[in-house]
Protein backbone atom coordinates (compact mmCIF):
# COMPACT_ATOMS: atom_id res chain seq x y z
CA UNK A 1 0.00 0.00 0.00
CA UNK A 2 1.31 3.41 -0.93
CA UNK A 3 2.00 5.68 2.05
CA UNK A 4 -0.11 8.80 2.32
CA UNK A 5 1.72 12.05 1.64
CA UNK A 6 2.10 14.32 4.69
CA UNK A 7 -0.24 17.26 4.84
CA UNK A 8 0.12 20.75 6.27
CA UNK A 9 -2.63 21.20 8.82
CA UNK A 10 -4.62 24.42 9.04
CA UNK A 11 -7.71 25.54 10.92
CA UNK A 12 -9.88 27.63 8.59
CA UNK A 13 -12.63 29.93 9.85
CA UNK A 14 -14.88 32.50 8.20
CA UNK A 15 -15.88 33.10 4.60
CA UNK A 16 -15.01 36.76 3.98
CA UNK A 17 -13.17 38.01 0.89
CA UNK A 18 -10.05 39.03 2.83
CA UNK A 19 -7.75 36.07 3.63
CA UNK A 20 -5.67 36.29 6.82
CA UNK A 21 -2.94 33.67 7.29
CA UNK A 22 -1.67 33.09 10.85
CA UNK A 23 1.76 31.53 11.48
CA UNK A 24 2.65 30.62 15.07
CA UNK A 25 6.04 30.77 16.75
CA UNK A 26 8.45 27.95 17.53
CA UNK A 27 7.03 25.20 19.70
CA UNK A 28 3.43 26.38 19.42
CA UNK A 29 0.48 25.29 17.24
CA UNK A 30 -2.48 26.80 15.39
CA UNK A 31 -4.62 27.05 18.53
CA UNK A 32 -2.57 29.91 20.01
CA UNK A 33 -4.34 32.26 17.56
CA UNK A 34 -7.89 31.60 18.80
CA UNK A 35 -8.17 34.85 20.80
CA UNK A 36 -7.21 36.66 17.59
CA UNK A 37 -9.45 34.71 15.21
CA UNK A 38 -12.38 35.46 17.52
CA UNK A 39 -11.66 39.17 17.17
CA UNK A 40 -11.39 38.83 13.39
CA UNK A 41 -14.73 37.03 13.03
CA UNK A 42 -16.64 40.02 11.59
CA UNK A 43 -17.84 38.40 8.37
CA UNK A 44 -15.27 40.10 6.16
CA UNK A 45 -12.30 37.83 6.75
CA UNK A 46 -11.36 34.22 6.21
CA UNK A 47 -8.63 33.09 8.62
CA UNK A 48 -6.24 30.21 8.06
CA UNK A 49 -4.14 29.26 11.09
CA UNK A 50 -1.43 26.72 10.27
CA UNK A 51 0.50 24.15 12.23
CA UNK A 52 3.96 24.84 10.82
CA UNK A 53 6.07 21.90 9.59
CA UNK A 54 7.32 19.84 12.52
CA UNK A 55 4.59 21.14 14.85
CA UNK A 56 1.23 19.76 15.96
CA UNK A 57 -0.66 18.01 13.18
CA UNK A 58 2.08 18.92 10.69
CA UNK A 59 4.65 16.98 12.71
CA UNK A 60 5.59 14.59 9.90
CA UNK A 61 6.25 17.23 7.25
CA UNK A 62 9.51 16.22 5.47
CA UNK A 63 12.69 18.16 6.27
CA UNK A 64 10.85 20.32 8.82
CA UNK A 65 12.99 22.85 10.63
CA UNK A 66 14.29 25.65 8.41
CA UNK A 67 12.01 28.67 8.04
CA UNK A 68 12.49 28.48 4.26
CA UNK A 69 10.98 25.00 4.24
CA UNK A 70 7.95 26.30 6.16
CA UNK A 71 7.58 29.29 3.84
CA UNK A 72 7.54 27.05 0.77
CA UNK A 73 5.03 24.71 2.43
CA UNK A 74 2.65 27.56 3.31
CA UNK A 75 2.83 29.10 -0.17
CA UNK A 76 2.20 25.71 -1.80
CA UNK A 77 -0.78 25.06 0.47
CA UNK A 78 -2.30 28.47 -0.27
CA UNK A 79 -1.92 27.78 -3.99
CA UNK A 80 -3.62 24.41 -3.55
CA UNK A 81 -6.51 26.21 -1.84
CA UNK A 82 -6.82 28.56 -4.80
CA UNK A 83 -5.82 31.63 -2.77
CA UNK A 84 -4.11 34.18 -4.99
CA UNK A 85 -3.36 36.80 -2.34
CA UNK A 86 -3.38 36.88 1.46
CA UNK A 87 -2.41 38.95 4.48
CA UNK A 88 0.37 37.12 6.35
CA UNK A 89 0.74 37.37 10.11
CA UNK A 90 3.63 35.66 11.88
CA UNK A 91 4.96 35.49 15.43
CA UNK A 92 8.63 34.82 16.22
CA UNK A 93 9.68 31.90 13.97
CA UNK A 94 6.37 32.36 12.16
CA UNK A 95 7.39 35.97 11.51
CA UNK A 96 10.53 34.78 9.76
CA UNK A 97 8.42 32.32 7.75
CA UNK A 98 6.00 35.10 6.74
CA UNK A 99 8.84 37.43 5.72
CA UNK A 100 10.54 34.73 3.65
CA UNK A 101 7.25 33.87 1.94
CA UNK A 102 6.77 37.55 1.06
CA UNK A 103 10.30 37.75 -0.32
CA UNK A 104 9.78 34.60 -2.40
CA UNK A 105 6.39 35.58 -3.88
CA UNK A 106 5.65 39.23 -3.07
CA UNK A 107 2.81 39.38 -5.60
CA UNK A 108 0.83 36.95 -3.44
CA UNK A 109 1.17 38.88 -0.16
CA UNK A 110 -1.23 41.77 0.47
CA UNK A 111 0.41 42.81 3.76
CA UNK A 112 2.75 41.56 6.47
CA UNK A 113 2.20 41.81 10.22
CA UNK A 114 5.23 40.56 12.13
CA UNK A 115 5.18 39.95 15.89
CA UNK A 116 8.73 39.95 17.32
CA UNK A 117 9.89 38.15 14.17
CA UNK A 118 12.82 35.80 13.95
CA UNK A 119 15.66 36.60 11.57
CA UNK A 120 15.92 40.33 12.34
CA UNK A 121 19.14 40.09 14.38
CA UNK A 122 21.65 37.46 15.47
CA UNK A 123 20.82 37.55 19.19
CA UNK A 124 18.44 34.87 20.45
CA UNK A 125 17.90 33.22 23.83
CA UNK A 126 18.97 29.75 22.73
CA UNK A 127 18.99 28.29 26.25
CA UNK A 128 15.36 29.26 26.83
CA UNK A 129 14.40 27.96 23.39
CA UNK A 130 15.94 24.55 24.15
CA UNK A 131 14.28 24.44 27.55
CA UNK A 132 10.94 25.20 25.91
CA UNK A 133 11.50 22.51 23.28
CA UNK A 134 12.15 19.89 25.98
CA UNK A 135 9.17 20.88 28.17
CA UNK A 136 6.26 18.44 28.21
CA UNK A 137 4.36 18.88 31.49
CA UNK A 138 1.99 21.75 32.21
CA UNK A 139 4.29 22.93 34.99
CA UNK A 140 7.35 23.00 32.72
CA UNK A 141 5.49 24.69 29.88
CA UNK A 142 3.94 27.24 32.22
CA UNK A 143 7.38 28.12 33.58
CA UNK A 144 8.76 28.50 30.04
CA UNK A 145 5.91 30.70 28.87
CA UNK A 146 6.31 32.86 31.97
CA UNK A 147 10.04 33.17 31.25
CA UNK A 148 9.25 34.28 27.68
CA UNK A 149 6.80 36.91 28.89
CA UNK A 150 7.34 40.21 30.67
CA UNK A 151 8.18 39.98 34.39
CA UNK A 152 5.08 39.22 36.40
CA UNK A 153 2.98 38.00 33.47
CA UNK A 154 1.07 34.78 34.13
CA UNK A 155 0.35 32.35 31.24
CA UNK A 156 -3.30 31.43 30.75
CA UNK A 157 -4.07 28.01 32.21
CA UNK A 158 -6.12 26.99 29.15
CA UNK A 159 -3.26 27.89 26.81
CA UNK A 160 -0.80 25.84 28.85
CA UNK A 161 -3.14 22.85 28.87
CA UNK A 162 -3.67 23.01 25.10
CA UNK A 163 0.07 23.25 24.49
CA UNK A 164 0.75 20.30 26.79
CA UNK A 165 -1.74 18.22 24.79
CA UNK A 166 0.20 18.86 21.57
CA UNK A 167 3.47 17.88 23.27
CA UNK A 168 2.01 14.47 24.14
CA UNK A 169 2.25 13.38 20.49
CA UNK A 170 4.95 10.77 19.93
CA UNK A 171 8.03 12.33 18.37
CA UNK A 172 7.02 15.95 19.01
CA UNK A 173 9.66 16.68 21.67
CA UNK A 174 12.45 15.16 19.61
CA UNK A 175 11.42 17.16 16.55
CA UNK A 176 11.28 20.42 18.52
CA UNK A 177 14.75 19.80 19.95
CA UNK A 178 16.04 19.26 16.40
CA UNK A 179 14.40 22.47 15.19
CA UNK A 180 15.73 24.43 18.19
CA UNK A 181 19.25 23.34 17.32
CA UNK A 182 18.75 24.73 13.81
CA UNK A 183 17.17 28.01 14.90
CA UNK A 184 19.74 28.87 17.59
CA UNK A 185 22.92 27.28 16.34
CA UNK A 186 25.74 28.41 18.68
CA UNK A 187 23.09 30.64 20.31
CA UNK A 188 22.89 32.79 17.19
CA UNK A 189 20.10 32.87 14.61
CA UNK A 190 20.28 33.45 10.89
CA UNK A 191 19.51 36.99 9.75
CA UNK A 192 17.40 38.07 6.77
CA UNK A 193 19.42 40.77 4.97
CA UNK A 194 17.96 44.23 5.59
CA UNK A 195 18.40 45.23 1.96
CA UNK A 196 16.07 42.41 0.94
CA UNK A 197 13.45 43.44 3.49
CA UNK A 198 13.69 47.07 2.36
CA UNK A 199 12.58 46.01 -1.11
CA UNK A 200 9.30 44.45 0.03
CA UNK A 201 6.48 46.21 -1.86
CA UNK A 202 3.56 45.47 0.50
CA UNK A 203 2.67 47.31 3.75
CA UNK A 204 4.57 45.86 6.71
CA UNK A 205 3.73 46.30 10.40
CA UNK A 206 6.04 45.12 13.19
CA UNK A 207 4.92 44.67 16.81
CA UNK A 208 7.62 44.17 19.44
CA UNK A 209 7.63 44.12 23.24
CA UNK A 210 10.18 46.28 24.99
CA UNK A 211 10.82 43.54 27.59
CA UNK A 212 11.23 40.66 25.13
CA UNK A 213 13.61 38.07 26.72
CA UNK A 214 13.82 35.87 23.60
CA UNK A 215 14.46 38.32 20.74
CA UNK A 216 15.52 41.72 22.10
CA UNK A 217 13.62 44.90 21.25
CA UNK A 218 16.94 46.36 20.11
CA UNK A 219 16.48 44.41 16.87
CA UNK A 220 13.97 47.09 15.82
CA UNK A 221 16.75 49.69 15.66
CA UNK A 222 17.40 49.46 11.93
CA UNK A 223 14.08 48.36 10.49
CA UNK A 224 13.46 49.47 6.88
CA UNK A 225 12.04 53.02 6.86
CA UNK A 226 8.68 51.95 5.36
CA UNK A 227 7.99 49.41 8.13
CA UNK A 228 5.41 50.56 10.70
CA UNK A 229 6.77 49.83 14.19
CA UNK A 230 4.24 49.35 17.00
CA UNK A 231 6.02 49.28 20.35
CA UNK A 232 4.37 47.13 23.02
CA UNK A 233 5.68 48.89 26.11
CA UNK A 234 6.25 46.54 29.02
CA UNK A 235 5.41 43.41 27.01
CA UNK A 236 7.60 40.36 26.55
CA UNK A 237 7.82 37.88 23.68
CA UNK A 238 4.38 36.27 23.97
CA UNK A 239 2.49 39.11 22.32
CA UNK A 240 -0.65 37.16 21.36
CA UNK A 241 -1.19 36.30 25.02
CA UNK A 242 0.14 39.52 26.55
CA UNK A 243 -1.34 42.08 24.13
CA UNK A 244 -4.21 40.37 22.25
CA UNK A 245 -6.18 43.60 21.77
CA UNK A 246 -3.19 45.40 20.24
CA UNK A 247 -2.37 42.47 17.96
CA UNK A 248 -5.99 42.09 16.80
CA UNK A 249 -6.38 45.83 16.20
CA UNK A 250 -3.29 46.03 14.01
CA UNK A 251 -4.26 42.91 12.03
CA UNK A 252 -7.73 44.38 11.46
CA UNK A 253 -6.19 47.60 10.14
CA UNK A 254 -3.65 45.82 7.94
CA UNK A 255 -6.19 43.42 6.43
CA UNK A 256 -8.90 45.90 5.37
Amino acid sequence: MQALAPSLFAEELGTGPSVVVLLHGFGAFHGVWRPITTALADGSRRTIAYDLPGHGRSLDWPEAGPAKTAARAVLADLEARGIEKAHLIGHSMGGAVAALAALAQPERVASLTLLAPGGFGETINGALLRRYAAATSEAELGDCLAAMSAPGAEPHKEAVQALAATRATAGQTEKLLDIASLIARDDRQGVIPRERLTGLPMPVAVIWGTEDPVLPFAQTADLPPAFQLHTAHGAGHMLVEERPELVADIILRMSR
